[in-house]
């Protein structure tokens, strides 16, 4: 990028004219902090890249065990070049696999209640943003209770079903979903596909941290909110424990789920040029903490070639 910024304003002075930062940038977006302000954003859907694809299946289906839990559906990952912000590629396996997703889901709390302060429906206090944080950053389950009473289930839906997010449809195998606190006590709301209380799929979850980096959720302002309380996880496991190693300069914008034998985890991983993408794991399997971990390793193998 400071190639090019230093090519374009040469050619300027050649020309006799010394261009400002702010028309440099018009020609050459700035990409170096979040969110991203590109205009033309095109739908994740629409960048599914085959060759791209097939390159991080192969890697995946090199470990037997992983190889048997894709066939099984009980493993599904999503990966988003995202290098060239302007050319983001797009790969999933399992992307429509719906399954059951623990403490993930609570990202779609926290969309609901942006949206929910945008339209003045809710107050945007102190205690709430408190909330929000301990929600995501430390995986507070009375937080994120709180939160639920606070919206209620319909709203959530309502805004997961939104035209604009579509990040629940059942055209598409379901999605994020959050249908019970997360408390022993309260009624279920299941979703309509599976009866799930807390899900999602791959693709959805890639999906709504793709519109959250070009600042598509909600709005710019709120999206940018959304990733402050995302950034610099509490929880050093899973996908966080290995990029803590390979990546100690990159930004994490991260959230993760654990119940049972169910591990999911997905992350914003926005460092230095070429260290930029997301990633996304939902496991049932034991082992699927150490999966997780391994995962970061493959993906960023698949990225290097």
């Amino acid at each position: 990028m400071e190639n090019k910024m230093l090519i374009i304003l040469l050619v300027f002075v050649s020309m006799g004219f010394l261009p400002t930062t702010q028309e440099i940038e018009k020609i050459i977006p700035k990409y170096d902090q979040l969110p991203l302000t590109i205009e033309d954003v095109k739908p994740l859907r629409e960048l599914v890249d085959k060759p791209f694809e097939q390159k991080f299946l192969a890697e995946l289906n090199k470990n037997k065990k992983w190889k048997r839990l894709i066939e099984q559906k009980k493993m599904a990952v999503g990966l988003v070049d995202l290098r060239d912000p302007a050319k983001a590629k797009y790969a999933r396996v399992n992307g429509n696999v719906m399954m059951y997703a623990a403490s993930l889901p609570k990202i779609a709390v926290l969309l609901a209640a942006e949206d929910a302060m945008e339209k003045g429906e809710m107050e945007e206090t102190d205690e709430i943003k408190s909330d929000l944080r301990l929600m995501i950053s430390k995986s507070d389950n009375a937080a994120a209770t709180r939160m639920i009473d606070r919206l209620g289930y319909e709203k959530i839906e309502n805004v997961l079903t939104d035209p604009r997010y579509d990040l629940y449809d059942e055209d598409y195998g379901g999605g994020l979903w959050v249908g019970k606190r997360y408390a022993k006590l309260g009624e279920r709301y299941p979703d309509p596909i599976k009866g799930l209380s807390h899900a999602a799929t791959v693709s959805q979850v890639c999906r709504y941290y793709y519109m959250l980096a070009y600042g598509k959720l909600v709005s710019y302002e709120r999206s940018k909110v959304m990733l402050e309380m995302m950034v610099s996880p509490d929880l050093h496991h899973k996908f966080v424990n290995t990029l803590d190693k390979v990546e100690p300069k990159a930004k994490l914008f991260r959230k993760s789920g654990t119940w049972k034998n169910f591990h999911t985890d997905s992350v914003l991983v926005w460092g230095p040029e070429g260290k930029r993408y997301i990633l996304v794991a939902l496991i049932e399997d034991p082992e699927g903490e150490m999966i997780c971990r391994q995962l970061v390793t493959t993906a960023e193998t698949v990225l290097k070639n």
